[in-house]
């Protein structure tokens, strides 16, 4: 009788422990399905948005290095630096060569120039999800004004009523040539802030330039 009782009950629990094994494997399975889900999702948002990008970097930096003495403008691509079904876990190697001149390294190249490969990465990524507002902290510290003024041509043919650019910048030759200008000035008397709107000419593009001088901040308005 003792004998038949330890075997039911070793019976029960290898019973419970094979249901516990199926469960298991199910658990298994369904947690697998879901990894490969998000892992195929995350594969197609990575190659969706790093394919537009690739294409749209080569556009961009053509258009900032562009002149009159180099029609052709400068080169600009990106790689994935290892070949696997995991992209978005390699490094991303970027090339940018300024007009007539040879490839060499990022860190090799100038202060103009990583900023203008720099602007031409950031303008090819807002290109994918563009958002309303876009705003650039004093990026022309290190170009001269031929750089200066293509931004400056950049910024205007690609603001319109859905893109509004806010630039603060140093260099005159971003704001000069606005059609509206508020400035931002200290009243000691009151010890505020107060401003003055000059309207230069009619507003074509709501392009804003937060421009500073002598301590004092001015918004210019393209």
């Amino acid at each position: 009788m003792r004998a038949m009782e330890r075997l039911e009950v070793v019976e029960a629990r290898l019973q419970a422990t094979s249901q516990d094994y199926e469960n298991s494997k199910i658990a298994l399975e369904e947690a697998k399905k879901a990894f490969d889900e998000i892992k195929a999702k995350r594969f197609e948002l990575f190659d969706k948005a790093f394919t537009h990008i690739r294409e749209q970097i080569s556009h961009v930096y053509k258009d900032l290095t562009r002149s009159d003495q180099y029609p052709l403008g400068g080169q600009a691509y990106l790689d994935i630096e290892e070949d696997t079904d995991k992209p978005y876990l390699s490094g991303i190697k970027y090339h940018a060569m300024p007009p007539l001149k040879r490839f060499r390294d990022m860190e090799h190249l100038s202060g103009g120039e990583k900023t203008m490969a720099a602007l031409a990465l950031l303008f090819a990524i807002h290109s994918y999800q563009p958002s309303p507002f876009f705003v650039l902290d004093e990026v022309d510290a290190a170009l001269d004004n031929a750089n200066v003024d293509k931004i400056k041509n950049y910024i205007r043919e690609h603001a319109g009523p859905g893109m509004q650019f806010i630039v603060i910048s140093l260099k005159s030759g971003l704001f000069q040539d606005s059609e509206s200008l508020v400035g931002v000035y200290r009243d000691q008397e009151v010890n505020s802030s107060r401003t003055l709107t000059l309207d230069v000419s009619n507003l074509l593009f709501p392009v804003f330039y937060l421009v500073q001088s002598h301590g004092e901040y001015i918004l210019t308005n393209f």
